[in-house]
């Protein structure tokens, strides 16, 4: 009696630390670099709707809050759960080939969502899902252009984390379009890392040091709300400054019409949903393209509404 009670207890304690997984389910793994990043959610909420939605996919979390080591733990214990895929956000690209390596050693397919890696690290990477940033910078240029209509532009542009591709390309698009005027001049540039305090900070300390900018490109939206608010607080007439963002986000339709002028959509859920069935797919065996690029689109306050989630 004594020994048959242990086996039942044993039994019981496993099945409340371990779940239990049909034996057919696919068990994907998604390492965020940070739930804090507010556009990202919804790249989540896709893959979370993807997994919903296909009864035969498990797709597990894990936050790495910005930190590169506990990014790498996070890898390694889905490499220990013997998980079928791994989706990745990256922190940066720099932090990603030790991730990449240690999943090609396990043989466990990496689907890289939204940072793309360096070239030389695309070898590593099964898929990756993501968005052409030098277009979105391409049609904020062109759209600031049209808006000018032959007046002088002095713009300042706020950056996002020095060195992500999103940062470097979204900004490579600008100068090409910019490049290419006699009216338009880049006359400051500065760090924002996608912050909402940070470019209202940087776009406050721009009007007091008399740069007299009437542009601002930002390379996100929170930054350019952060930089509308800014110009908001001076008292800046909306008809004296132009202001466009990157991602299409919710606060940033609400404020189109009211200081922010356009803002270029970057589909989170598109690339969400493509993460997830890339990892669905290469885990049965299947091929799926080695780059899924989900274009950009503009948004005015012409066009807003079909975009309004």
């Amino acid at each position: 009696m004594k020994f048959k009670q242990f086996i039942f207890i044993t039994v019981f304690s496993l099945s409340l630390s371990q779940p239990i997984i049909a034996k057919d389910n696919i068990v994907i793994g998604a390492a965020v670099s940070t739930f804090a990043d507010k556009w990202f959610t919804y790249v989540i909420d896709a893959i979370k709707n993807y997994d919903e939605a296909n009864d035969d996919v498990i797709i597990e979390f894990a936050d790495a809050n910005n930190d590169s080591a506990k990014m790498l733990n996070n890898i390694e214990n889905f490499i220990e759960q013997k998980v079928n895929a791994v989706i990745v956000h990256p922190i940066d690209r720099n932090s990603l080939r030790p991730i990449a390596l240690k999943l090609k050693r396990a043989g466990i397919p990496l689907i890289v969502v939204n940072r793309r890696p360096f070239d030389k690290d695309m070898k590593y990477v099964a898929t990756y899902v993501g968005s052409d940033e030098v277009q979105a910078g391409h049609l904020q240029g062109e759209y600031i252009k049209k808006a000018l209509n032959g007046k002088e532009g002095r713009v300042g542009i706020l950056l996002g984390p020095l060195g992500l591709d999103g940062q470097v390309n979204r900004t490579k698009g600008n100068k090409d379009v910019f490049s290419k005027t006699n009216n338009i001049k880049v006359l400051a540039e500065q760090e924002g890392k996608w912050e909402r305090d940070r470019g209202l900070a940087i776009a406050e300390d721009w009007l007091q040091s008399n740069k007299n900018l009437n542009v601002i490109s930002s390379n996100n939206d929170e930054m350019a709300i952060g930089a509308l608010l800014a110009l908001n607080k001076a008292g800046v007439k909306d008809e004296d400054f132009i202001v466009v963002g990157v991602d299409g986000t919710p606060d940033a339709l609400d404020y189109l019409g009211k200081g922010l002028d356009a803002t270029i959509y970057q589909d989170a859920t598109g690339q969400g949903t493509e993460a997830a069935k890339a990892a669905h797919q290469l885990s049965k065996g299947l091929k799926v393209e080695h780059i899924i690029n989900v274009p950009f689109q503009i948004i005015t306050i012409e066009n807003k509404k079909q975009f309004i989630r």
